[in-house]
């Protein structure tokens, strides 16, 4: 039986965070600059980086990062950026900022910089993180260093040679696959955000080289493109695939399309490579989307790809609801490692985006599907039979191409791993060596690097959590405001156990009473429970008959061996304060203290009670008979707080 737990969030938990769906080794690099996030377009503009540090936040809480290879790429600098956009376009991105942008008002009208493409601070260093995650990836696949590459701050597929479009500057997709080129015959590009990938489609639309296909929303909707007919031109003719679709597209109907037409684009163009763009924007309840497709709907297409087993670079894109874009990001990072993670959201940094329900599920609604069965068959059977025209593959004569592959070399790299060991020597783990660690789904237990994981944004492991002292109050204590404060009831008498306790604490204050007739037998056993409380010293032992009573009247012989020291209050005797006094003292002495003509004097039948005051006083009452005060019964003996 699993056990029960609660997570720092206060769920609980009786499930693991994932579950292995399939082993088959894939080795998967994850590229996260985690400065990605620090970047803001202008107050309320929909795109918000932020939501990559969120899925990242699940990635790592979820442990997926486990099995994963984490990089942080190097950014892409103006050489790289520029084997696609040109030069003066770069230049601009690289010299324009919020504060000297009023000078740059004619080159913002040319490159299209301003109302959906805003100057910010830190835009080039944005777009150099963004593309250089996509190209290192691309590198890394090309040197067979990994099977698939994850780079979720990638996707900007709307951004022209040498201008800004839909949130884009600069194309990180185009510089990927120019990358991939280099070493792959042909490429795939497959997109599925809500808007078409018209700038990637744009840079290839002549060559079979690459072959583009998309699935976006067409018809008054941006950017206008997409139709049908847009197959492609000259040498790259049908090699451009668009697959346009009305709102509501549920999951049923995208798998109906998605995986046909995939299919066949794999049998007839047998690409070497594939770049997935997984824009978060065709997500259900999308800010800018119109689409209703859930989060397992949106992860099927990543899951279907990666089932052919080509090297894989997916990247991320539009999405403008970012609770969802971040839970879907983090699902398919999961499913591209072979894990399927948990429903319930574990607890992070950002657990307060997933509210109310903090689950992982992106849901369907109840949208309107505007596609019919009819229309999306006509559309699907038109693709295609554009495919079969691509028939026979392109061939691709290879050769040596000159310039350096983009990224760091494997020398590089090398030299990279000795500088951290010689610097990190007395480090059981260095950071750059548990960001490349990559555990094997068959272990049974997690390694010792907890320290590290948290580290780096992972919350306690959801485990027993470890026991604190604050963690079992007293739920019957009075709360601190309550404390030390005078309610006016008087203080009840207490028993006689809690009574000896007390003694020894102050037994300034003592009172001799007589309780109700009981048996002998009780009161001595009452005595005797009451004496080892005391802390005082034993008094020496009590002589004992032949019946195994105490003989009290060798115990009156004895009693003035016991040194009490007195004082004269009003004519009475009373007990120094600075001696403790045993309880058998006590009766001692008032045996002793005993005045029987002062007991005829009263009633029979009035108690006795001798109370010291809190000023020193004594208050003098009768009690019981002479028969009584001399009966060699012991007494009992109670001790009473001040007044």
């Amino acid at each position: 039986m699993p056990t029960s737990h609660k997570d720092p969030a206060g769920v609980e938990r009786t499930r693991p965070l994932y579950e292995v769906v399939h082993n088959d080794k894939k080795r998967v690099a994850y590229f996260y600059d985690s400065d990605i996030g620090n970047y803001a377009y202008v107050t309320g503009h929909p795109m918000k980086p932020h939501r990559i540090r969120l899925a990242h936040s699940l990635v790592m809480n979820y442990n997926v990062y486990k099995f994963l290879e984490i990089y942080r790429a190097k950014p892409a600098v103006t050489s790289e950026m520029t084997q696609f956009h040109t030069d003066e376009y770069i230049e601009f991105l690289q010299k324009v900022t919020p504060d000297n942008m009023d000078n740059h008002m004619r080159e913002q009208g040319k490159y299209n910089v301003g109302d959906d493409c805003p100057v910010f601070d830190g835009l080039f260093e944005f777009c150099g993180i963004s593309a250089g995650g996509s190209m290192e990836g691309a590198a890394r696949l090309n040197r067979e260093k990994c099977d698939i590459a994850i780079n979720w701050a990638g996707g900007l597929h709307h951004a022209k040679k040498s201008e800004a479009s839909g949130f884009c500057y600069v194309n990180d997709i185009v510089l990927a696959i120019l990358e991939l080129l280099r070493f792959k015959k042909r490429v795939l590009y497959i997109d599925i955000d809500v808007h078409h990938g018209d700038g990637v489609e744009e840079a290839f639309y002549t060559t079979d080289r690459v072959m583009t296909v998309s699935f976006h929303k067409y018809g008054e909707y941006f950017p206008g493109t997409g139709e049908l007919r847009d197959i492609g031109i000259g040498q790259g003719k049908h090699y451009a695939v668009n697959f346009p679709l009305r709102d509501g597209i549920d999951d049923t109907a995208y798998q109906t399309i998605f995986e046909p037409t995939i299919s066949a684009v794999m049998e007839y163009y047998q690409p070497e490579a594939v770049v997935l763009q997984c824009g978060g924007d065709s997500l259900s309840g999308d800010r800018l989307g119109c689409f209703n497709l859930s989060m397992r709907g949106h992860a099927n297409c990543v899951k279907f790809v990666r089932s052919f087993g080509l090297p894989t670079l997916v990247l991320g894109g539009g999405g403008y609801t970012m609770r969802n874009v971040a839970r879907t990001w983090a699902y398919e990072t999961g499913r591209l490692v072979g894990v399927e993670m948990d429903s319930v959201l574990p607890y992070n940094e950002y657990y307060d985006y997933y509210g109310p329900d903090y689950e992982l599920d992106v849901r369907s609604s109840n949208m309107e599907n505007a596609n019919s069965c009819e229309y999306l068959e006509k559309i699907k059977n038109n693709v295609i039979e554009n495919l079969r025209r691509t028939a026979p593959v392109p061939s691709v004569q290879m050769q040596d191409i000159p310039r350096a592959s983009m990224g760091m070399t494997d020398d590089q790299e090398d030299e990279m791993d000795d500088l951290d060991e010689d610097e990190n020597r007395d480090a059981r783990m260095t950071q750059r060596q548990w960001e490349k660690k990559v555990s094997r789904h068959d272990e049974f237990e997690d390694s010792d690097d907890e320290d590290m994981a948290e580290a780096n944004g992972v919350y306690k492991p959801n485990g027993q959590p470890r026991r604190s002292i604050l963690d079992f109050p007293n739920p019957h204590a009075a709360p601190e405001d309550e404390m030390e404060v005078d309610s006016g009831v008087a203080t009840p008498v207490p028993k006689p156990a809690e009574a000896a306790a007390e003694t020894a604490g102050d037994n300034d204050d003592t009172v001799l009473e007589d309780a109700d007739p009981q048996p002998a037998a009780v009161e001595t056993e009452t005595a005797t429970e009451a004496a080892p409380a005391a802390p005082a010293p034993a008094p020496a032992p009590a002589p004992i008959d032949k019946d195994g009573d105490v003989d009290m009247d060798d115990a009156e012989d004895k009693a003035p061996e016991a040194t009490i020291k007195t004082e004269e209050v009003e004519g009475t005797a009373v007990a120094d304060p600075a001696r403790k006094q045993t309880p058998l003292e006590g009766l001692l002495s008032a045996l002793n203290d005993a005045d029987p003509a002062k007991d005829a004097e009263e009633p029979a039948t009035a108690d006795t009670k001798t109370a010291t005051k809190g000023d020193g006083e004594v208050a003098d009452g009768a009690e019981g008979s002479k028969d009584k005060a001399t009966s060699s019964e012991p007494e009992k003996v109670e001790t009473a707080p001040s007044a």
